[in-house]
């Protein structure tokens, strides 16, 4: 069935070129112009609110629908840290088919045989399956042979390599960094170090590879400025972060709340505006939800017990449009890291209302307020750091390949 032509008129489109007061025409699932209606299409009203293209979130690590249309997100890319894990040509291809028509998911296959960092995974077999990424979950390759030899395929198959940047032996069991707040808590704690020393590994391999690296969470200064200087230079590196980086430092932990327990911790306040400049000046490239929801079962223990994770699907846009109203970047560069960036680096066409890209498209109320409440949340947990927390920011409607979702 070919779906069917929309127009949506009266709204503020965010274009490649910036923002624009025109129509936007979705005709046999693709942007099909900014020109008026034709005959026969079906016209919608935007109102004055935003036209945008739909949230491509890397690397969440559970497909939560409900939460996802919530959140304007149309196209998922999953982490290989499930239950059994996306090793298997077969796991990736039952993954890749999920969640259609209204939602695709991308799969990250695992870099190595059950996410174990030793041996590496039948990686171009389930890029035939249907993998649009390489990724090593929720722990950093420690052995460097292993890491350069995955570089290496992965440049050699044109797949981008997502990486956890945190030295696993330096990190070890801390569930918190180093620093003043974690000593007045007593929590195991590791050094911010931990990041920077496995970033600088990665991209050291990565100039060696000529692989695609993208750091999946990039969250201390010192990590930030290695990202930067190796950019300067040539390297394919990119970083992303998640809203927790930039909206909270580590003063969240202060009441043991597990909401804010975290991979990676939270940092110091010096870090979280270390983030925020990164993101001003382009050295960060995506911002993703992390999205993992997690029940009381996990939740609600001691903080150094807890397990890590936050529901982030809901609260990715609203937390990304503080930093419009903060002055850190426009519109259209929220949307090159919400959306164009990740489309970019798992090579699907999307992410961009610019004509023959997939008509993926949010309408949202950016001035709407709401106040993020984790007992009613659309995911299937309400783990979420930002609880209680008044934001400004809804999606009104949702098209995935032109149609309503």
């Amino acid at each position: 069935m070919t779906p069917h032509a929309v127009t949506i008129v009266g709204g503020r489109v965010v274009t490649p070129d910036g923002i624009q007061d025109v129509p936007l025409r979705m005709a046999g699932g693709a942007i099909a112009g900014f020109a008026g209606p034709e005959q026969g299409d079906e016209v919608v009203d935007a109102k004055g609110q935003l036209v945008a293209p739909g949230i491509v979130d890397l690397g969440v690590f559970a497909v939560d629908k409900p939460a996802f249309r919530f959140g304007g997100i149309t196209r998922a890319a999953l982490m290989p840290d499930q239950n059994p894990p996306l090793d298997y040509p077969a796991r990736v291809n039952f993954i890749a088919k999920s969640g259609k028509p209204d939602l695709w998911v991308h799969p990250l296959a695992a870099a190595t045989v059950s996410l174990e960092g030793e041996q590496l995974a039948e990686i171009a077999l389930m890029k035939a399956a249907g993998a649009r990424g390489i990724a090593t979950g929720r722990r950093w390759i420690a052995d460097s042979g292993v890491m350069l030899r995955l570089l290496q395929y992965a440049a050699m198959l044109d797949l981008v390599v997502v990486s956890h940047a945190e030295d696993d032996g330096l990190a070890g069991s801390a569930v918190a960094t180093a620093g003043e707040v974690a000593t007045r808590l007593g929590l195991p704690s590791a050094p911010a170090e931990a990041e920077a020393l496995a970033v600088a590994r990665d991209i050291a391999l990565t100039e060696l590879s000529g692989a695609r690296l993208h750091l999946r969470q990039v969250t201390t200064r010192s990590a930030l400025s290695l990202v930067r200087a190796a950019k300067a230079r040539g390297v394919t590196v990119t970083a992303g972060v998640t809203p927790a980086h930039f909206m909270l430092s580590d003063l969240s932990t202060m009441d043991f709340r597990t909401f804010a327990r975290l991979s990676p911790p939270l940092r110091c306040e010096d870090d979280r505006q270390a983030v925020r400049e990164a993101i001003g000046d382009g050295t960060i490239d995506v911002i993703a939800s992390g999205h993992d929801p997690r029940g009381p079962e996990d939740k609600r223990l001691p903080f150094a017990d807890a397990a890590p994770g936050m529901a982030g699907a809901e609260t990715l846009l609203a937390m990304t449009l503080t930093l419009v109203r903060d002055g850190v970047i426009d519109l259209p560069r929220a949307f090159a890291l919400l959306s164009a960036n990740p489309a970019r680096l798992l090579g699907v066409n999307a992410g961009e209302l610019r004509d023959g890209c997939e008509a993926d498209v949010a309408i949202i109320d950016v001035e709407r307020p709401w106040v993020v409440d984790g007992s009613r949340m659309e995911a299937s947990a309400g783990n979420t750091p930002f609880d209680r927390q008044p934001t400004q920011g809804r999606v009104s409607s949702l098209y995935k390949g032109g149609m309503p979702v």
